[in-house]
């Protein structure tokens, strides 16, 4: 689903560079990895199976969100999640971004305005910068603060975290505090100029609100461990360390500080799916505790399953967000962080 303004702010603000950026990333950004997502080496036998429950619905509007993948358990305290360029990203020669409303109507989607429209920048450094926006209007009302250090923010409606990669700026990570919905994505594929935002995740005591939402008290981002804390008006925290970002994925390890309230997900997979060729997620693949081989499905045959991992994505090349990246989340474990 394209937010409001979204792409616009993108290109505009690849122009902005910070002034100290004027230096290359690290060497350990610059590795190409030219194979797709395959599993880590080794499984470990303390994995949690967790619940995953298809809630997507049909539409024809190609930028709203029916797919809803849930992901329920108890137990969970730690688990990964990894944004993955798609199996065909090598074949990809003119890409395809463009939003189609050509089936939607939008005209009954809520509006709150805001007091202070803005672009502020928190951090940043030559390689890396976190910056967050005010728009005019958006669907919930901004309340949630957002602090940097010392600086706290009020009434943001989007958040970016930029990284200086190949002389350019590439946004890797956004997330929207007044609604709980964060996208990522990896660097650009081998020389590719840029590549396209799809799926979205929410993270915490998922809830129904008009739409599924996660109630956010506050968010921090500490720039030295780059980890976001997420502390949730429901109750309980988490956090979410940016473990890796290079040109195959961009892998996040999120810690939770307790159970989910009365049996909610603790993670929802939200995307878009029209048709086969039409779609951010048009297929699933899972693994089960001692299972033999992976499972798989197309996005409206899969109904719920019990999965220590799951894939979702595209074989096919879609007409939507054709670079997107696939979603992977693993690594479900009822062991406390430290």
């Amino acid at each position: 689903m394209m937010r409001p303004l979204l792409a616009s702010l993108v290109f505009a603000a690849i122009a902005a560079l910070p002034a100290a950026a004027q230096t290359k990333p690290p060497a350990s950004t610059l590795t190409t990895i030219d194979k797709p997502f395959v599993p880590a080496n080794g499984i470990d036998p303390n994995e949690v199976a967790v619940d995953v429950v298809n809630k997507t619905v049909p539409v024809l509007c190609a930028e709203k969100d029916n797919v809803q993948i849930d992901f329920i358990s108890p137990v969970v305290r730690q688990f990964r999640i990894q944004a993955v360029h798609p199996a065909y990203i090598n074949t990809i020669n003119s890409d395809r971004f463009a939003p189609d409303f050509s089936a939607c109507d939008m005209t009954r989607d809520p509006a709150f305005k805001a007091d202070n429209s803005r672009r502020i920048t928190f951090w940043e450094t030559p390689e890396f910068w976190l910056t967050g926006y005010a728009f005019p209007t958006f669907w919930r009302p901004a309340n949630v603060p957002v602090r940097v250090g010392e600086r706290v923010e009020n009434g943001l409606h989007l958040v970016q975290l930029w990284m200086r990669y190949r002389e350019r700026a590439e946004e890797i990570l956004v997330f929207y505090p007044a609604d709980g919905y964060w996208r990522v994505r990896p660097l650009p594929y081998g020389d590719m100029r840029w590549t396209a935002y799809g799926s979205s995740f929410l993270l915490g005591p998922v809830e129904i609100q008009e739409r599924p939402i996660v109630a956010l008290k506050d968010v921090a981002f500490d720039p030295q461990t780059k980890t976001f804390t997420l502390n949730f008006m429901r109750g309980g925290s988490a956090t979410i360390k940016i473990d890796t970002v290079d040109q195959e994925r961009v892998v996040l390890d999120v810690a939770m500080s307790d159970a989910m309230p009365a049996g909610a997900p603790f993670v929802t997979l939200r995307s878009m799916y029209a048709t086969e060729i039409n779609a951010d997620v048009a297929k699933l693949a899972w693994r089960t505790k001692g299972g033999e081989g992976w499972g798989e499905a197309p996005i409206t045959g899969f109904k719920q399953a019990q999965a220590t991992e799951l894939w979702a994505g595209r074989t096919t090349p879609s007409i939507h967000n054709l670079s997107a990246p696939d979603m992977v989340f693993s690594h479900f474990s009822a062991k406390p962080a430290q």
